[in-house]
C-alpha cells in the first residue's frame, strides 16, 4: 500500500482511487508506454516514452541529449510527474452527459535519478527487452558500450503513487432511462496484429511473437520421414513460389496463381491474416530428404466444441506427387486431430472437376458425403462446386493402418 499523500489524495471521484502497490504495479506492468511530465525553465513539458517496473522502482527509457536527462544529472535529481492509462472500454449512457469511460491509470510523483552505474543500466534496458517480449533478450544483440552511452535511463522510486479506475455500464439518470436510445458499453482492447519481418530477413517469427492461441489454431512442427511441417511464415515465400510456380498446381485453386515472389508473399500474408483470426493454421511442408520447401497445407475452421477441423489449402509443387510426401503430410495431421487434439471428424472439401484430388483423398480412408454447390469462388469470380469427405474418429484406426502400409519400403521379391 502506497501512503496517500497532498498530491495524491482525490479531491473527487474518490471512489474510483486506490493506493494498492499490487494494483498499480499491474497498471504499470502492462502497458508500454508512459508520459512523462516535467518543467524545463518554467514551461511544461510531456515527452512520451517507455518505461519497465523492476521491484519498486521505475525506469525510464530516453537519450543523453535530452532536456530532462540532462536536467537529471543534479544531486537532487529531476521532479517529474508519470501516467500511464489503459482505456477499456467507451460508456454510452441515454444523455450525452452521461457518457464515460472505463479505464485503469497509474500516476507517480517524485524525483527521477539518472542511471550511472553500468550494471544498473544494461540490466534495465535487457529488463526493458523483456517486457516488450520475453526471450527477446537471448534472441538479439546486446548494446555495444557507445549505444549504452547514448542511451540514458531515470529512476523513479515508487513511494507516491496513486491508481485510479472505473469499470462498469452506463450511470443513466432515473428520468432518463425511458429514453428510446442505445445504452452500453464499447469494449476496446490492445490486440497485436501479425508480425510484419524487415528486408532481408529470413528467420521465421519467434514463437513469442506468435499469439497465444488455443491447440487447435497451434502450428507446431511436424516431422516425418519424408515431409517436415512447420509453421508457414512470409520468410518461406520466394522458396514456395519456385515450387509451385506450375499452371497444373492452381488448376482448381481459388486464388490466383502468384506471378512473382511478391505476390506469394502477400498469399502467405493472407494466410496469415487467416490464423490470425482464428479460421486457419497454415504449415509449410519441407522435404525431410532434401531440406526444400516443396508446398502448403491447412487446418481450417478448426472447431474445439464440435471437436471438427477441416484439412485443406493443401498445395505440392508437381515434382514431389506421388512420392509419400503427401499421404505422410495427411497421416502427421490426422494424428495430431485424432491423438492430440481428440477431434470426432476431419473434413476434406476439394473441386468437384478434380478427379486427382478426389481419388487421394478417398485413398487416405475419407468417405464422400455429398456436394456443397457453389460454396467456393474461384479467382475468375465463378462459383466452384465442392466434393466433401469426412473421416470419423472410429475410423481412424483402421485408415491409419493403410496409411501407414502404403508408406511402408516395398521389399524386394525375392530371387
Amino acid at each position: 500500500m502506497y501512503p496517500p499523500t497532498e498530491r495524491t489524495t482525490a479531491t473527487r471521484m474518490r471512489d474510483r482511487m486506490s493506493y494498492d502497490a499490487a494494483a498499480a504495479h499491474a497498471v504499470l506492468d502492462e502497458g508500454y508506454h508512459c508520459a512523462l511530465a516535467f518543467v524545463v525553465d518554467g514551461e511544461p513539458r510531456v515527452l512520451p516514452t517507455l518505461h519497465v517496473r523492476v521491484d519498486d522502482t521505475l525506469y525510464l527509457h530516453g537519450s543523453t541529449g535530452s532536456r530532462p536527462l540532462l536536467a537529471a544529472r543534479t544531486g537532487d535529481g529531476l521532479p517529474v510527474c508519470v501516467a500511464v492509462t489503459h482505456l477499456d472500454g467507451l460508456v454510452f449512457a441515454r444523455s450525452q452527459f452521461n457518457h464515460s469511460a472505463n479505464y485503469r491509470s497509474v500516476v507517480v510523483h517524485g524525483s527521477a535519478r539518472l542511471v550511472t552505474d553500468e550494471r544498473e543500466k544494461l540490466a534495465v534496458l535487457t529488463a526493458l527487452v523483456e517486457k516488450v517480449a520475453p526471450g527477446r533478450a537471448g534472441d538479439s544483440r546486446p548494446p555495444s558500450r557507445k549505444e549504452l552511452a547514448e542511451t540514458a535511463v531515470l529512476a523513479l522510486p515508487l513511494r507516491e503513487v496513486s491508481v485510479r479506475a472505473r469499470a462498469g455500464g452506463a450511470n443513466d439518470d432515473p428520468a432518463d432511462l425511458d429514453l428510446p436510445y442505445w445504452a452500453g458499453v464499447l469494449p476496446l482492447r490492445l490486440t497485436p496484429g501479425i508480425p510484419v519481418p524487415a528486408d532481408g530477413v529470413t528467420a521465421p517469427v519467434p514463437a513469442y511473437l506468435r499469439p497465444a492461441r488455443s491447440p487447435w489454431l497451434d502450428p507446431v512442427v511436424l516431422r516425418g520421414e519424408h515431409v517436415v511441417l512447420e509453421p508457414l511464415d512470409e520468410s518461406h515465400a520466394e522458396e514456395l513460389y519456385a515450387a509451385l510456380d506450375d499452371e497444373e498446381v492452381w488448376r482448381y485453386v481459388g486464388s490466383p496463381r502468384p506471378g512473382s515472389a511478391e505476390e506469394m508473399a502477400g498469399y502467405v500474408r493472407a494466410a496469415l491474416d487467416a490464423h490470425h483470426r482464428g479460421v486457419r493454421t497454415p504449415w509449410v511442408q519441407r522435404c525431410a530428404v532434401t531440406g526444400a520447401v516443396v508446398g502448403t497445407t491447412s487446418y481450417y475452421q478448426p472447431d474445439p466444441d464440435l471437436r471438427a477441423v477441416e484439412i485443406g489449402y493443401t498445395q505440392l509443387g508437381r515434382p514431389w506427387w506421388r512420392t509419400g510426401i503427401n499421404t505422410e503430410a495427411k497421416l502427421l495431421l490426422l494424428t495430431r486431430a485424432f491423438e492430440e487434439l481428440d477431434a470426432v471428424r476431419v473434413t476434406w472439401q476439394t473441386s468437384t472437376l478434380n478427379e486427382r484430388s478426389q481419388r487421394a483423398i478417398e485413398r487416405l480412408g475419407a468417405t464422400r458425403e455429398g456436394t456443397l454447390r457453389s460454396n467456393r469462388r474461384r479467382a475468375d469470380g465463378t462459383w466452384r462446386q465442392s466434393a466433401l469427405y469426412s473421416m470419423l474418429a472410429e475410423e481412424w484406426p483402421n485408415a491409419q493402418v493403410t496409411l501407414r502400409e502404403r508408406l511402408r519400403p516395398a521389399v524386394p521379391a525375392a530371387s
